[in-house]
């Protein structure tokens, strides 16, 4: 029998293969004996629902399975699928009670990943070493949760104290690429830490950490964020990389929880004990989370009419976008016709340019992406046909709010800003060049770095999630025009 890898946290299976396992471990009938049962309405919905989850059509996927469990509300395979797409939309509640009564690793799995990122920190330990207890599943990711699960007795993580807010300097410490690094107090000493929505949870420097452990962040001496879990790692070199001292990576868990504001241009990251409304001249874009950690956003290769694309948000890569075969095509050209970049020395990687991006009502023209990187294996580790991954260099030009305890993220025009604000002061001078720091030039988004083409970026760290940048080159992305809100 072969290995999977389950959650690492975006872990490699195969839907149908551990749906199997599950069953024969239960005692149950065979997939293909339920499925010959399955009425061919409730199977047809239950197939439509797989299809739109494989391609990380969440909305779609949701509406398919309630029609399929509203004919079969007691199939197995319907309730599992059915709680991976509530898990997928942070809809803990739902996928515990789909999952009821369900055995097997993958529904474990499922259990435990909800329970945690709910709060219940024992439940989610026992249901994780259940999972762990499958000689079939290597999970990383479980393991270090669970040790902090079980030391977790009586903490509540991301309790919140101090200040509504604080507004803290994002400084740029690359003038190749747009980093996304805070300044932070981990434990009350100062240190640099990198958004990385790539991961799951908070990863501090294994040099520092040698054990998972419960940490407190403190921003802009106001607001502090006691009972953080964070995972360990070598983060040598992402330092190494950006020439700064990295000693965490910030994932999407703490970054849900702090309704935070990313304002690159504006030198600003801000964190909330509350939820912001939504900021004037935004547009909304929704987000889902595979396994409850991977941050995937839909959005069109071609204006409003052109094609859907499903992209991995992974603000530690600098590409503004890293497409496979499949996401060129969408985009209207062929991947093996794009131009060699120049300065890997493997040859092996080619860019392009997507003509247009949409995001949320925002038209993004003529963004530079790439083809080489290692998109399919991604596609492996968390079961899903994505399009590719979008990266710093096409969210730096917005500032970047994230709502609804991070299940959409509210994008703002920050060059319409300025005008804005030029009118409101009643002048029309433009402003100072050094006044708003920018992008590198959006028309060379590969500037020299060296190491291009060596081993590293896209790969998984051993914490789950995607890797930090690795070697990759930076990029920007041409300022976005509005299209008109829906």
């Amino acid at each position: 029998m072969s290995r999977r890898d389950s959650d690492r946290p975006l872990g490699r299976f195969s839907l149908l293969g551990a749906a199997a396992l599950a069953l024969l471990l239960s005692g149950c009938p065979t997939a293909g004996t339920l499925q010959n049962a399955r009425p061919a309405t409730a199977d047809k919905w239950f197939q439509r629902a797989m299809q739109d989850f494989k391609v990380a059509d969440i909305d779609d996927a949701h509406d398919a399975v309630k029609r399929a469990l509203a004919i079969v509300p007691d199939d197995p395979e319907v309730r599992k699928l059915g709680a991976r797409i509530a898990l997928a939309r942070l809809d803990y509640a739902e996928t515990l009670r789909l999952l009821k009564g369900i055995k097997g690793s993958e529904a474990s799995g499922l259990r435990g990943r909800a329970l945690w990122y709910k709060g219940d920190l024992e439940a989610a330990a026992d249901q994780l070493d259940a999972m762990l207890n499958d000689p079939d599943v290597v999970d990383d990711w479980a393991k270090g949760i669970t040790k902090l699960a079980r030391r977790g007795s009586g903490r509540t993580p991301f309790a919140l104290s101090g200040a509504l807010l604080a507004a803290v300097e994002l400084p740029h410490v690359s003038p190749l690429a747009p980093f996304f690094v805070v300044p932070v107090e981990i434990d009350g000493e100062s240190a640099l830490a990198m958004i990385s929505t790539g991961n799951a949870e908070v990863v501090l420097d294994s040099a520092t950490r040698p054990e998972p452990s419960w940490i407190s962040l403190r921003f802009g001496k106001k607001l502090e964020v006691h009972d953080v879990p964070a995972l360990t790692q070598d983060l040598s070199g992402v330092s190494k990389q950006m020439g700064a001292p990295i000693k965490a990576l910030l994932g999407v868990n703490l970054l849900r929880h702090l309704h935070a504001t990313i304002d690159y241009d504006g030198h600003q990251f801000v964190a909330r004990s509350f939820s912001p409304p939504p900021p004037p001249d935004a547009t909304r874009v929704d987000l889902s989370y595979i396994r409850g950690g991977g941050m995937i956003l839909r959005g069109k290769f071609g204006g409003e009419r052109g094609e859907p694309v499903s992209l991995l948000l992974d603000t530690s890569m600098t590409f503004p976008l890293a497409l496979d075969e499949g996401g060129w095509k969408k985009a209207g050209s062929v991947a093996k016709d794009l131009k060699v970049v120049a300065e890997d020395p493997e040859q092996k990687l080619r860019e392009g340019v997507v003509p247009m991006v949409r995001l949320g009502a925002f038209d993004v023209p003529k963004v530079p992406g790439v083809f080489g990187t290692p998109v399919e294996q991604i596609e492996r580790q968390i079961s899903l046909d994505i399009d590719g991954v979008l990266g710093t260099g096409l969210l730096a030009p917005f500032r970047v709010t994230f709502g609804d305890q991070g299940r959409l993220m509210w994008l703002e025009d920050t060059g319409l800003l300025i005008q804005r604000m030029l009118a409101q002061s009643g002048s029309d001078q433009p402003l100072p060049e050094d006044a708003m720091p920018g992008m590198p030039d959006p028309l060379s988004p590969f500037g020299p770095q060296p190491g291009l083409g060596e081993p590293g970026g896209l790969l998984p760290p051993p914490g789950g999630g995607l890797a930090p940048g690795g070697n990759a080159p930076p990029g920007g992305a041409k300022p976005p025009k509005k299209a008109p809100e829906r």
